[in-house]
């Protein structure tokens, strides 16, 4: 495979001034107040993306990620390291970003387009399919700094994809607007996908990781602890978060949780569409423990099938070893093999105190010849 991203002992750091003077004369009289603090934002990146390969990017708020793309699309330059680029890029990094808010669409398309390097006749050719699928039609010739978020992120989005790039950047931006056209963005990507485009992806949605890439790279405190799987690297994903939560949200006084094993009352993780399912889930708990039980069921294609209410499903855990019973009475899947995720997070839901990532596969068998996911259960009538 042909690598179009290439990062190589990427590191960055930004000084921090602490109470410097804002005056010059202030500075003039007292030149040595203030203190600087050098700021390590990243530490020794190195990982590549593939022609047709789409890459997740996970990591909590700080962990470094926004500022990996910004040096990947060469906002920001790298202290020390190497990126290399094959192909043009099209990146979605920010809200808004790269608009110049006192222009309007029309002109902010032409701008973005040229940065791009396409020229104004190839803009021009692809001006109204942009329109289209911003569907701000109305609005194209008003000025950006009066757009709200969600016609920001269509018209960045609706730029991005049309001109074809051959790597898509983009950074959480599919987390703002209507749920229809976030659908739509991941449609165009799925498009982006099937053509053998490159794609970097930055979220903090396990989900839309799952439904997307091949791979995913976890950033924590600037470093990168892990690049693989993505059942892998989300797993140790939540074992970051779970980390954070001790130290910042003080659950370590709890004591530790773990999630031992899955098992079924019939002993098997076979079973047929309709009939009823019970799992136990074996969890220890060092010291007694209240919170919720979360379950998650997905299909091969990381689809998010059934998820339980984080705030619906309390557990009580005693000191020692734990069994806790989920039971579905009449399971809706259809033909398939899916896999289960379980978690235990705090009373607020809030909160991941333990979690175990594929814990289980289960394999459905249906009778009818049907395709999808669920069975519905429908009835229907002739009135």
């Amino acid at each position: 495979m042909t690598t179009v991203i290439g990062v190589e002992g990427v590191n960055k750091t930004f000084k921090i001034h602490h109470e410097r003077n804002q005056s010059l004369k202030e500075r003039l009289l007292h030149p040595r107040t203030g203190r600087t603090e050098i700021f390590q934002a990243l530490q020794d990146i190195s990982f590549t993306v593939d022609a047709g390969e789409t890459v997740g990017i996970l990591g909590h708020n700080g962990s470094g990620k926004s500022t990996l793309l910004k040096c990947i699309c060469g906002v920001l330059q790298p202290t020390s390291g190497e990126i290399r680029l094959r192909g043009n890029l099209a990146a979605l990094l920010e809200l808004g970003a790269g608009f110049q808010v006192e222009l309007s669409g029309r002109d902010n398309i032409y701008l973005y387009g040229t940065m791009l390097g396409f020229s104004k006749k190839r803009i021009d050719e692809i001006f109204d399919e942009i329109v289209a699928f911003s569907e701000i039609g109305h609005f194209i010739d008003t000025q950006v700094k009066f757009y709200s978020s969600g016609m920001y992120v269509r018209l960045a989005f609706a730029v991005a994809v049309n001109v074809n790039p051959d790597i898509l950047v983009v950074d959480e931006v599919l987390a703002v607007g209507d749920e229809r056209f976030q659908a739509k963005c991941i449609d165009r990507i799925r498009r982006f996908q099937q053509e053998g485009r490159a794609i970097l992806l930055v979220t903090h949605s396990g989900d839309q990781v799952r439904a997307l890439c091949d791979r995913a790279v976890v950033l924590d405190s600037g470093r990168m602890i892990a690049n693989g799987d993505v059942a892998d690297s989300l797993k140790i994903f939540r074992e970051a978060l779970m980390r954070d939560n001790v130290a910042h949200e003080d659950v370590g006084n709890t004591g530790e949780v773990s999630i031992d094993a899955v098992t079924t009352a019939s002993g098997a993780f076979d079973v047929k569409t309709g009939a009823a399912m019970r799992f136990d889930a074996h969890i220890t708990s060092a010291t007694a423990y209240s919170g919720n039980l979360v379950m998650e069921i997905f299909s091969q294609g990381g689809v998010l099938v059934s998820r339980t209410d984080r705030m619906g499903s309390p557990v009580n855990l005693r000191p020692g070893a734990n069994v806790v019973s989920i039971e579905i009475p009449n399971l809706p899947l259809l033909d398939g093999v899916f896999d289960i995720n379980l978690g235990v997070v705090d009373e607020r839901g809030s909160n991941v105190i333990a979690w175990s990532e594929k814990i289980a596969s289960m394999q459905v068998s249906y009778g009818g010849r049907e395709g999808g996911l669920v069975e519905l259960g429908t009835l229907i009538r002739q009135l």
